[in-house]
């Protein structure tokens, strides 16, 4: 009898432990979605952003995606995303899709300009850089390679 009361004891224990451990890295995870003003942006390619993705101004998380839609007219990607409310968006403001490394998680790196207007809320980022995967990246790196050395190759024979 007293060995069994000492198992559920020690039980009991480690489930309060493990229980503390996940409020904890709930807590300190920053999981949940940003509450502020939502404001859209328009891409040709998002590269598989998610709902709930981080929008980032210099690394720091201002806001998070909310969901996406293919507009009807352009075809183009329209993202939804909402930003804290202290966060005022000049309007030159520049969204760009971009990713955490080859295997992280793809978010919106927000670029503010200098204008002294700022975006509404439900406004529009009009200035937008649509995200390449890597075999774009490494196509285009391949075209610049052989393009410079036939270019080198051409100005020193005539």
């Amino acid at each position: 009898m007293g060995r069994n009361l000492i198992e559920t004891i020690m039980g009991a224990v480690v489930l309060l432990v493990a229980g503390f451990f996940l409020v904890f890295a709930y807590s300190q995870a920053d999981l949940g979605a940003v509450k502020g003003y939502t404001v859209k942006a328009s891409f040709l390619s998002v590269g598989g952003l998610q709902n709930g993705g981080e929008v980032r101004i210099n690394g720091i998380k201002v806001g998070s995606v909310i969901d996406q839609a293919i507009d009807p007219a352009s075809f183009s990607a329209v993202v939804r995303m909402s930003i804290r409310p202290d966060i005022h968006l000049p309007a030159d403001t520049m969204a760009v899709i971009a990713s955490d490394g080859l295997l992280g998680g793809k978010f919106v790196q927000l670029a503010p300009g200098r204008s002294s207007q700022v975006i509404p809320a439900d406004g529009i980022i009009a200035n937008t850089k649509n995200f390449k995967s890597l075999e774009e990246m490494v196509g285009e790196i391949i075209f610049l390679a052989t393009d410079t050395g036939g270019s080198k190759q051409g100005g020193g024979g005539g």
